[in-house]
């Protein structure tokens, strides 16, 4: 009896879809049963080649074989995977499948996965496509009900090829032509160089920026305050007598209302979440990276089962959800969300109609929840933080507009000009939903009745000295932010039009991200991003073009327009390696030089060279400079674990048992002997062993062809 072969991208996808298809024979790399057999990737399990397989030439890195433009470009089988590769092509092969459905992630990046496993194989049988949203059982089996023709998703398949060769082209071509030039571990991509492009030119704002003194003069009328301004309604005055002068001039003296104006006003509830807005609120309310939170969500997706696909970059929903609703209210309806679930169903509230719009919805709605029951017990702290705020921001749509009344009175005292703003509240709609207010509201304040006329009598004045600020740094969530749309970015007026997703998509933003700090381009200062003398230098050795965000955002609409079957792949390709020639020629032509300013009188103990001190996202480290010795170890990291003394975290410094917890307060103990005097108390041996291993390997989300090809590169010569 001939079977159905269902490839998945992992072996926790692939044990969740074997077990609702009643497959239960586990053999090596695969499930069976009557009349499916479940296998499974491992991430990528094939790639694009590396530069030597085109010949001897690229074994050495030399500006004379640059560039390296291969005519048509090969696969190899990963050699981490090759195992279940092997596997999985077994079954390809096996005369019992009849066909093949692929039920990789339902994105460009889960179609590549798939299609490269299937390509390298060599398979040629009919296929099937599982494009699903949520991991719970009914949607698996509704899938599989309404299985799509493989066929369909052939351009969705070149438009993944088309950026992984593009990556490997301008990446991998960059990457030599800056190291062998500058010879300095230097290295490029479309996306990566104009992201921290961004950032260092906001550092060099920063450093250019002269702060000016400036005050404002408040006067107290007793229930609230009034800010003096001038004709322009501009409130500050750069003279510090002049300010002082009008404060004395005032005090004591009338205040009389001149103008009230009041507007009715409402705010609709927020949209619903996509990942990079999601990521965002993360960074902000909770710290977590935006590598963290797609880790996260891919849990919440995977293993609970409790929100939708999560690498959408859709806030809408689509008309065919909306029947769904009521079922995926009920699944949220415990603790805090039980009265507010039960109030929208007893009283048949209808979701928002901003968030159903079937035009902009791609591949995947909105990030919500599913119609699956989930126990909060069984998740860790912030995978629950995650899910609260998934379901809080679904529940809100649910919910009428915020109404308020918007009062801006103006005042006259002793011919001055001042003004005094506040709202006050009508009916809080969605904002229900929430337990504080927002900071909007916090900055305002709770004004009297104030009618045209009325007078009151200055109690106090203040003179409050304040400086000029320079633009802030980027966090990880403005960085999103600047990602998602860089069109400030670009000068050309006429150009902004085309500037499309931004830069990357939202499932890649967040290792591009964790791949600078990784490159040590770029560190944090509390949750401040700086970059580092690296990056500085990098950026202005870096070609033009390759800094600015259009090109990239360009490509990515390009992308998606072969995707969508608008442009040939091939055409794509010839665009990006005329442009690679013309990247390595501005690189071989440069006269600027590249200077280590962080070197060490640490000598490498594998080639003898000195070592560079970086500061990575969780520590310091010592690295070669030699990129192909590519040595590093640890110098400190910081830990979880408190000082006895003043309570704070401490860093971590050495490596084996030599490892010590050191403290700014100047405590300093062996990590052994500290958890010994400890034991019972504070965190264990056990699980500092554990933290300090999660923080040297990550789990990060599956890398692209082009990563896991310039990894190697830069490991070898």
């Amino acid at each position: 009896m001939s079977k159905i072969l269902v490839l998945a991208e992992k072996p926790s996808v692939g044990r969740e879809l074997a077990r609702v298809l009643g497959c239960r024979k586990t053999a090596g790399g695969y499930i069976s049963g009557d009349k499916y057999i479940v296998s499974w990737a491992l991430g990528h399990l094939v790639t694009l080649v590396d530069p030597e397989y085109y010949g001897n030439q690229y074994k050495t890195w030399s500006m004379d074989t640059l560039p390296m433009l291969p005519d048509k470009m090969a696969l190899q089988v990963i050699p981490q995977t090759a195992k279940q590769f092997g596997v999985v092509k077994k079954l390809l092969s096996s005369p019992q499948v009849s066909s093949l459905v692929i039920a990789t992630d339902a994105g460009r990046e889960g179609e590549l996965v798939a299609r490269w496993i299937i390509e390298k194989a060599g398979f040629r049988k009919p296929i099937k496509r599982l494009w699903i949203s949520s991991q719970t059982d009914k949607a698996i089996k509704q899938g599989f009900a309404n299985l799509k023709d493989g066929r369909e998703y052939y351009n969705l398949y070149q438009a993944a090829v088309a950026r992984a060769e593009s990556d490997w082209l301008v990446g991998l071509n960059v990457t030599r032509a800056l190291t062998c030039k500058f010879n300095a571990q230097l290295n490029a991509g479309r996306v990566q160089t104009p992201t921290l492009a961004m950032i260092v030119r906001r550092e060099n704002e920063i450093k250019k920026f002269v702060p000016k003194d400036y005050f404002n003069v408040r006067a107290d009328l007793g229930r609230f305050f009034v800010t003096w301004q001038d004709a322009k309604k501009q409130t500050a005055i750069f003279d510090q007598k002049k300010a002082e002068q009008l404060a004395k001039k005032i005090a004591g003296k009338e205040c009389r209302v001149y103008d009230v104006k009041t507007a009715l006003k409402s705010t609709p509830p927020p949209m619903l979440y996509d990942l990079t807005e999601l990521q965002r609120d993360a960074n902000k309310l909770y710290g977590m990276s935006p590598k963290e939170t797609l880790g996260v969500m891919q849990r919440l997706y995977e293993s609970h089962k409790a929100l939708t696909y999560p690498r959408t970059d859709s806030r809408y929903l689509t008309d065919d959800i909306v029947p769904t609703l009521p079922e995926r209210l009920r699944a949220v309806s415990a603790g805090e969300f039980a009265p507010i679930v039960s109030n929208i169903l007893r009283s048949g509230r209808k979701i928002a109609g901003q968030c159903v719009n079937n035009a902009k919805v791609s591949d995947h709605h909105a990030i919500i929840p599913t119609e699956q029951r989930v126990n909060l017990m069984d998740l860790s702290q912030v995978e629950k933080r995650i899910y609260m705020l998934v379901v809080k921001r679904f529940l809100t749509c649910f919910y009428p507009n915020y109404h308020f009344k918007s009062v801006r009175a103006e005042f006259l005292c002793e011919g001055e000009r001042f003004y005094a703003t506040g709202r006050i509240e009508m009916d809080r709609g969605w904002k229900a939903v929430y337990d504080t207010r927002d900071e909007e509201e916090n900055d305002e304040q709770t004004l009297p009745e104030l009618i045209r006329s009325s007078v009151f009598t200055v109690k106090s004045t203040q003179v409050k000295a304040l400086k000029t600020s320079p633009p802030a740094r980027y966090t990880e969530a403005t960085l999103l932010s600047a990602m998602e749309n860089p069109s400030k970015f670009i000068e050309d007026k006429q150009m902004k039009e085309f500037i499309g997703g931004g830069l990357g998509t939202p499932a890649t933003r967040a290792d591009i991200i964790d791949k600078l700090f990784s490159a040590f381009y770029m560190e944090k200062r509390g949750s401040s991003i700086v970059p580092t003398s690296k990056a500085m230098q990098l950026i202005d050795l870096v070609p033009k073009d390759l800094k600015e965000p259009l090109l990239t955002a360009k490509w990515e609409r390009q992308l998606e327009e072969i995707s969508k079957g608008k442009l040939s792949k091939k055409a794509f390709i010839e665009e990006i390696k005329r442009y690679t020639r013309t990247l390595v020629k501005d690189v071989a032509e440069s006269d600027a030089e590249f200077v280590h300013d962080n070197l060490t009188s640490n000598v490498c103990p594998d080639c003898g060279k000195f070592l560079l001190k970086v500061k990575g996202k969780r520590g310091t480290m010592l690295v070669c400079q030699d990129r192909e010795c590519g040595h590093r170890e640890n110098v400190s990291m910081e830990s979880n674990v408190r000082c006895p003394t003043c309570h704070k975290k401490m860093e971590i410094f050495g490596e084996g048992e030599k490892r010590n917890y050191v403290c700014r307060c100047g405590y300093r103990e062996r990590v052994n002997r500290f958890h010994e005097k400890n034991a019972g108390g504070g965190a264990s041996k056990q699980a500092v062993q554990q933290y300090l291993r999660s923080q040297q390997k990550e789990q990060a989300p599956q890398k692209s062809a082009f990563q896991l090809a310039l990894e190697k590169a830069q490991k070898k010569d």
